[in-house]
Protein backbone atom coordinates (compact mmCIF):
# COMPACT_ATOMS: atom_id res chain seq x y z
CA UNK A 1 0.00 0.00 0.00
CA UNK A 2 1.12 3.53 -1.09
CA UNK A 3 0.27 7.32 -1.04
CA UNK A 4 0.80 8.31 -4.30
CA UNK A 5 0.74 12.47 -5.11
CA UNK A 6 0.91 14.63 -7.69
CA UNK A 7 1.68 17.75 -6.97
CA UNK A 8 3.34 21.29 -7.71
CA UNK A 9 5.26 23.38 -5.11
CA UNK A 10 3.33 26.58 -5.55
CA UNK A 11 0.25 25.27 -4.94
CA UNK A 12 -1.88 26.66 -1.91
CA UNK A 13 -3.75 23.49 -1.63
CA UNK A 14 -0.74 21.28 -2.07
CA UNK A 15 1.01 22.84 0.46
CA UNK A 16 -2.05 22.98 2.80
CA UNK A 17 -2.88 18.93 2.68
CA UNK A 18 1.28 18.59 2.54
CA UNK A 19 1.54 17.87 6.74
CA UNK A 20 -1.69 15.44 6.33
CA UNK A 21 0.10 13.40 3.73
CA UNK A 22 3.23 13.22 6.20
CA UNK A 23 0.98 12.86 9.12
CA UNK A 24 -0.64 9.64 6.79
CA UNK A 25 2.97 8.15 5.91
CA UNK A 26 4.26 8.17 9.11
CA UNK A 27 1.31 7.06 11.09
CA UNK A 28 0.35 3.98 8.45
CA UNK A 29 4.29 3.36 8.10
CA UNK A 30 3.31 3.09 3.70
CA UNK A 31 5.65 4.70 1.28
CA UNK A 32 4.47 8.60 0.21
CA UNK A 33 5.69 8.48 -3.57
CA UNK A 34 5.32 12.00 -4.99
CA UNK A 35 5.53 12.90 -8.46
CA UNK A 36 6.04 16.48 -9.81
CA UNK A 37 2.99 18.08 -11.58
CA UNK A 38 4.42 21.51 -11.90
CA UNK A 39 1.15 23.61 -13.58
CA UNK A 40 2.90 25.75 -16.32
CA UNK A 41 0.91 29.03 -14.67
CA UNK A 42 3.15 28.86 -11.19
CA UNK A 43 6.07 30.86 -11.96
CA UNK A 44 8.58 29.06 -9.52
CA UNK A 45 7.40 25.78 -9.49
CA UNK A 46 9.44 24.02 -12.05
CA UNK A 47 12.30 25.54 -10.57
CA UNK A 48 11.48 24.17 -6.89
CA UNK A 49 11.09 20.57 -8.82
CA UNK A 50 14.29 20.49 -10.14
CA UNK A 51 16.05 22.09 -6.41
CA UNK A 52 14.36 18.90 -4.96
CA UNK A 53 15.43 16.66 -6.96
CA UNK A 54 19.00 18.31 -6.66
CA UNK A 55 18.56 17.55 -2.72
CA UNK A 56 17.89 13.79 -3.45
CA UNK A 57 21.54 13.24 -5.31
CA UNK A 58 22.56 14.17 -1.82
CA UNK A 59 19.82 11.94 0.01
CA UNK A 60 16.05 10.99 -0.63
CA UNK A 61 15.58 12.39 3.12
CA UNK A 62 17.14 15.63 2.15
CA UNK A 63 15.06 16.22 -0.90
CA UNK A 64 12.12 15.26 1.07
CA UNK A 65 12.41 17.78 3.54
CA UNK A 66 13.12 20.32 1.06
CA UNK A 67 9.68 19.69 -0.81
CA UNK A 68 8.43 19.87 3.13
CA UNK A 69 9.84 22.90 4.38
CA UNK A 70 8.84 25.13 0.51
CA UNK A 71 5.70 23.74 1.48
CA UNK A 72 5.64 25.58 4.91
CA UNK A 73 7.17 28.30 3.75
CA UNK A 74 5.21 28.84 0.21
CA UNK A 75 3.96 32.39 1.57
CA UNK A 76 7.29 33.76 1.51
CA UNK A 77 7.95 32.35 -1.75
CA UNK A 78 7.23 34.67 -4.40
CA UNK A 79 9.57 34.52 -7.15
CA UNK A 80 12.03 32.01 -8.14
CA UNK A 81 14.75 34.49 -6.76
CA UNK A 82 13.00 34.16 -3.56
CA UNK A 83 13.23 30.44 -3.95
CA UNK A 84 16.94 30.71 -5.04
CA UNK A 85 17.65 32.62 -1.77
CA UNK A 86 15.20 29.69 0.14
CA UNK A 87 17.26 26.41 -1.36
CA UNK A 88 20.56 28.09 -0.79
CA UNK A 89 19.76 28.54 2.91
CA UNK A 90 18.15 25.31 3.21
CA UNK A 91 21.06 23.73 1.66
CA UNK A 92 23.73 26.25 4.24
CA UNK A 93 21.52 25.00 7.12
CA UNK A 94 21.94 21.00 6.35
CA UNK A 95 25.51 21.36 5.51
CA UNK A 96 25.39 21.36 1.57
CA UNK A 97 27.21 23.68 -0.68
CA UNK A 98 23.84 24.53 -3.08
CA UNK A 99 25.41 25.09 -6.62
CA UNK A 100 25.23 27.88 -8.69
CA UNK A 101 24.23 26.36 -11.44
CA UNK A 102 21.70 23.34 -10.03
CA UNK A 103 21.17 20.93 -12.89
CA UNK A 104 24.15 21.78 -16.12
CA UNK A 105 22.99 19.06 -18.27
CA UNK A 106 19.43 18.84 -17.54
CA UNK A 107 18.75 15.40 -16.56
CA UNK A 108 17.23 16.63 -13.44
CA UNK A 109 14.36 19.01 -15.41
CA UNK A 110 14.27 15.58 -17.89
CA UNK A 111 12.72 13.82 -14.92
CA UNK A 112 10.20 16.65 -13.74
CA UNK A 113 9.04 16.62 -17.14
CA UNK A 114 8.74 12.68 -17.56
CA UNK A 115 6.65 13.00 -14.40
CA UNK A 116 4.69 15.93 -15.44
CA UNK A 117 4.30 13.68 -18.71
CA UNK A 118 3.15 10.05 -16.63
CA UNK A 119 0.66 12.91 -14.84
CA UNK A 120 -1.06 13.80 -18.63
CA UNK A 121 -1.40 10.38 -19.69
CA UNK A 122 -3.17 9.18 -16.87
CA UNK A 123 -5.23 12.27 -16.98
CA UNK A 124 -4.29 14.58 -14.05
CA UNK A 125 -6.27 17.89 -14.32
CA UNK A 126 -5.54 19.48 -11.13
CA UNK A 127 -2.89 19.48 -7.84
CA UNK A 128 -3.03 18.08 -5.75
CA UNK A 129 -4.09 14.58 -7.00
CA UNK A 130 -4.00 11.92 -4.71
CA UNK A 131 -4.63 8.35 -4.54
CA UNK A 132 -4.42 5.50 -2.14
CA UNK A 133 -2.83 2.66 -3.95
CA UNK A 134 -2.90 -1.30 -2.93
CA UNK A 135 -2.01 -4.16 -4.53
CA UNK A 136 -5.24 -6.08 -4.02
CA UNK A 137 -6.45 -8.14 -6.84
CA UNK A 138 -10.21 -7.79 -6.29
CA UNK A 139 -11.99 -4.25 -6.23
CA UNK A 140 -10.62 -1.04 -6.97
CA UNK A 141 -6.89 -0.99 -6.62
CA UNK A 142 -6.53 2.68 -6.08
CA UNK A 143 -9.22 5.03 -4.71
CA UNK A 144 -8.33 8.99 -5.48
CA UNK A 145 -8.42 11.30 -1.92
CA UNK A 146 -10.84 13.73 -3.53
CA UNK A 147 -11.70 15.26 0.36
CA UNK A 148 -8.45 15.07 2.24
CA UNK A 149 -10.18 15.00 5.72
CA UNK A 150 -11.03 11.40 4.55
CA UNK A 151 -7.51 10.22 4.15
CA UNK A 152 -7.54 8.29 7.40
CA UNK A 153 -10.63 6.61 6.53
CA UNK A 154 -9.68 5.47 2.95
CA UNK A 155 -6.54 4.19 4.20
CA UNK A 156 -8.06 2.41 7.03
CA UNK A 157 -10.43 1.23 4.21
CA UNK A 158 -8.23 0.12 1.72
CA UNK A 159 -5.93 -1.42 4.70
CA UNK A 160 -9.31 -3.56 5.94
CA UNK A 161 -10.13 -4.96 2.21
CA UNK A 162 -6.10 -5.55 1.70
CA UNK A 163 -6.65 -7.47 5.19
CA UNK A 164 -9.33 -9.37 3.94
CA UNK A 165 -7.42 -10.51 0.89
CA UNK A 166 -4.54 -11.51 2.35
CA UNK A 167 -4.34 -14.41 4.66
CA UNK A 168 -5.25 -14.56 7.97
CA UNK A 169 -1.38 -15.32 9.45
CA UNK A 170 0.04 -11.49 7.79
CA UNK A 171 1.48 -9.32 9.94
CA UNK A 172 -1.16 -6.34 9.27
CA UNK A 173 -4.19 -8.69 10.37
CA UNK A 174 -3.77 -7.98 14.32
CA UNK A 175 -3.30 -4.52 14.04
CA UNK A 176 -5.50 -3.53 12.03
CA UNK A 177 -9.01 -5.75 12.71
CA UNK A 178 -11.37 -6.29 10.15
CA UNK A 179 -14.67 -4.28 10.48
CA UNK A 180 -17.53 -6.26 9.80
Amino acid sequence: MAIVEFDDMECPMCGQDNPLLMGAAAKYHIPWIRYDFPLPFHAWSFQAAVDARWFDTKSKKLGDDFRNAVFANQPSIETEADLRAFAEKFAQDHGVGFPFVVDPQGKLAAEVKADYALGQRVGIEHTPTIWVVTNQTSGVPYVEVVDPNQLYAIIDQAMAETANEAPAHTTHAHHHPVRQ
